[in-house]
């Protein structure tokens, strides 16, 4: 697989905190003699009436005090991901003219995340497109404590290209799905209710969430400025540019350390992590299935002629070691099956952790909780390991083997007391994760009578 790509030494990946900044905030440019062009906004509106886009790009106050941010305000900021978007960009375009989207969508990762690849939230939303867990799980990211999909620039724009056309044939406009895409369908279905059914976002405006109030606007501001950087002498020096490089991917399914494979191939390892953003923790593990690692595109002939000595020294170097801590570090959730607790009366963290055998502070991890304190109803991700059981809680009643094969495939029949977690254990080889994504379940609920894949 060819892909272009681009390195920088300096800039793809900055600190999460320095990847959006609040349009309420102020920003004091180290650049104090910088000339910032004035710009009326009639000006404003004019220019932004010139760029062709399928999704509208209302002009307004609202937009303007954005754009203002953007041009003005914070404009070290908007030549950073101006800087990021030339490495980043093209990847966008040609994933998104491949779901036929509109190109005009790249601009939204910049509201996101900045562009920066391994961008994390305070709600635990990951990557250039910022998916949480599950809803990156159910467009196919896989996430362990190795590896992270929500950070790889290709699997993530297409699990996001995915999404926001699902969103758009929900509402049928394109405004409403970026709405959606930051705070829910169901928050924009509550505003549209209770906006007498109006069904634009300007109509809807006053009803949404704040934070979604500001979303569309900055994602109009963002077009402006990247479509109308010289008009504000936004322009980049030399330095500040990330330039394109051919890259190759190679394929393994064994353990594999990033570093060795930099140092034999005399790649510098900083620019092989930045290549690899979903590869946590330099390493790639042992698995049934293949990872993609990607390499700079003129040093495949040297892989290819060394491949069995460098993977067999890249297989060996640190395997112990990073094995040890995928065991051991909090929160680690190597070689575990999820499930999802909701707390009930009388639950405290302490009683919880016995009752799946696993500590309090994996599950404060887990869940990015800040102390012990937890609420009647919340939801509580708990990852277990292989033949964990409840302890001290009444055991339900076994599952039954209720199995049917058609045309090939095994199928499970639900019955009254079923769980995920118990049918897995019934039929022994396979998990809660796997029932659950080849039957394209968002949750643990089932029903009697479901017919369940499992194998």
């Amino acid at each position: 697989m060819m892909l272009l790509l681009a390195l920088s030494a300096n800039m793809l990946f900055a600190d999460a905190d320095q990847t959006k900044e609040s349009a309420d905030s102020v920003y004091q440019s180290p650049y104090e003699y910088e000339h910032i062009p004035d710009a009326t906004y009639d000006q404003m509106q004019a220019r932004l009436k010139t760029i062709e886009t399928e999704i509208p790009l209302e002009f307004n106050t609202r937009v303007k005090s954005f754009v203002d941010y953007f041009t003005v305000r914070d404009r070290e900021y908007t030549k950073m991901v101006l800087g990021r978007s030339t490495y980043y960009f093209p990847i966008f375009e040609e994933i998104l003219a491949r779901y036929d989207m509109p190109d005009e969508l790249k601009y939204l990762s910049v509201v996101e995340s900045g562009l920066n690849a391994r961008a994390q939230s305070w709600a635990a939303a990951v990557g250039l497109w910022q998916f949480i867990y599950f809803t990156g799980r159910s467009y196919g990211l896989h996430v362990d404590w190795y590896i992270d999909d929500r950070m790889d620039p290709i699997k993530s724009t297409e699990a996001a290209a995915k999404y926001i056309k699902s969103l758009y044939n929900m509402f049928g406009d394109w405004e409403l799905a970026l709405a959606a895409y930051n705070c829910g369908p169901g928050n924009v279905r509550k505003a549209i209710r209770r906006s007498g059914y109006k069904k634009k976002f300007w109509d809807i405006y006053p009803y949404l969430p704040r934070e979604t109030r500001s979303y569309l606007p900055q994602f109009v501001a963002i077009a402006y400025a990247f479509n109308f950087a010289e008009e504000h002498n936004l322009i980049l020096e030399e330095s500040e540019y990330l330039y394109y490089m051919k890259t190759d991917t190679i394929m393994v399914k064994k353990f594999t350390n990033l570093n060795t494979i930099a140092q034999m191939l005399d790649v510098c390892e900083s620019d092989l992590d930045k290549l690899n953003p979903a590869i946590k923790r330099g390493a790639v593990p042992q698995s049934g299935k293949y990872f993609a690692i990607r390499i700079p595109d003129d040093k495949m002939a040297c892989l290819n002629e060394n491949r069995d000595e460098i993977l067999d020294s890249a297989g060996r170097t640190g395997k112990k070691e990073i094995e040890y801590l995928a065991r051991n570090t909090v929160g680690s959730t190597y070689g575990r099956d999820k499930i999802v607790h909701r707390v009930r009366s009388g639950d405290v963290l302490g009683k919880i952790a016995g009752q799946y055998r696993v500590k309090v502070s994996d599950i404060r991890k887990w869940n990015s909780l800040r102390s012990n304190t937890i609420r009647i109803g919340q939801k509580l991700d708990i990852w277990l390991l292989p033949g964990a059981y409840t302890a001290g809680a009444p055991k339900p009643k076994p599952t039954i083997k209720q199995e049917l094969v058609i045309n090939g495939t095994k199928y499970h029949v639900v019955q009254p007391g079923d769980t995920l977690w118990e049918i897995s254990k019934t039929y022994g080889n396979v998990s809660i994760e796997q029932i659950k994504k080849m039957n394209n379940l968002k949750s643990n609920n089932i029903k009697p009578g479901q017919k369940l894949v499992i194998g």
